[in-house]
């Protein structure tokens, strides 16, 4: 993690570190799954697919999200309101400045991404800035929900995310060549009373990336809590991030579904999710339930003598 006045949350960081370890272990049966089960001729294949996926996404990721998501990077001249507060909270913090960036997007809401500090982008939606503008967000609203996101990069979550989410990747392409292309071919596996190969390899690539996706998701549901609680702590009002919490969720819930359905994909980069609060009850969910998040917010704030 890099050095930085951001408090860290032993608790959730030792839960954290837990489902990093299941999924390390969760990679390890499954690579020697394909050690025993893919023929030595495709192996090669499939790893160096693979090697290339993560290489893209380790270095590119910033730049894949920031364009998918219609992000653009704008500078003091432009948003000096907007420069302004990622100044004062970075000050705070004591980290280098991320690269600022506007999504036109009606929905209010906004993102971290970037592998590392020195590679960061923190981005606003322009519904999330026009409502600041209107007053609709207070000052410290804002900056709270901006120091959330400050918190994922200091953190380095992109990172760690994208790191736990590479064996589902991985799962999913061998479940597709398996599928597809027949990986494995017609050869059967006697220890198995003569089941295709072809079929014990599409299984195992489900399973694993079953478990792989709830571990991950599990994964960005700690890395939420650990960024509010950290934000609110580096700002010093957590109700105001509470506050900001309710306020963006609701304005979320009035978007046209069209609008959230193109925005789900990217769910788990967002500091409130684009889907109803029943999806987001779910083991599916990238982030807690808002009734989760206040909740501890309100603990920090009383913690703090403030409730």
């Amino acid at each position: 993690m890099a050095r930085t006045r951001f408090a860290p949350d032993r608790g959730l960081t030792s839960r954290m570190v837990f489902v990093m370890f299941l999924i390390g272990a969760l990679a390890v049966a499954f690579v020697a799954a394909l050690i025993a089960f893919v023929p030595a001729r495709s192996l090669p294949v499939v790893l160096v697919i693979a090697g290339v996926i993560l290489f893209v996404q380790f270095f590119f990721s910033d730049k894949i999200a920031a364009f998918a998501m219609g992000a653009r990077e704008v500078g003091p001249e432009q948003y000096p309101d907007l420069h302004g507060v990622v100044d004062r909270l970075v000050a705070l913090a004591d980290m280098p400045k991320p690269r600022v960036a506007v999504a036109e997007t009606p929905m209010p809401n906004a993102f971290a991404t970037g592998r590392n500090p020195s590679n960061a982008v923190i981005c606003v939606t322009t519904g999330l800035y026009d409502r600041w503008k209107r007053k609709e967000l207070t000052d410290q609203e804002f900056e709270g929900v901006l120091a959330h996101e400050l918190s994922h990069v200091a953190h380095r979550d992109v990172l760690v995310i994208t790191i736990a989410s590479f064996l589902g990747i991985l799962a999913g392409l061998v479940a597709r060549m398996a599928f597809w292309f027949g990986l494995g071919g017609d050869r059967r596996d006697d220890r198995d009373g003569g089941v295709p190969i072809q079929l014990i390899i599409l299984l195992v690539s489900m399973v694993t990336y079953a478990i792989s996706f709830m571990l991950t998701m599990a994964l960005s549901r700690y890395r939420e809590l650990a960024a509010d609680r950290s934000g609110a702590l580096l700002t010093g009002n957590p109700s105001a991030l509470a506050s900001a919490l309710q306020k963006i969720t609701g304005d979320v819930a009035k978007i046209p579904t069209q609008d959230l359905r193109q925005a789900e994909p990217f769910n788990a980069f967002y500091f409130t999710p684009a889907f109803n609060a029943e999806t987001a009850k779910s083991l599916f969910s990238s982030h807690p339930t808002t009734e989760k998040r206040i909740e501890q917010l309100a603990q920090i704030s009383r913690q703090l003598g403030r409730g």
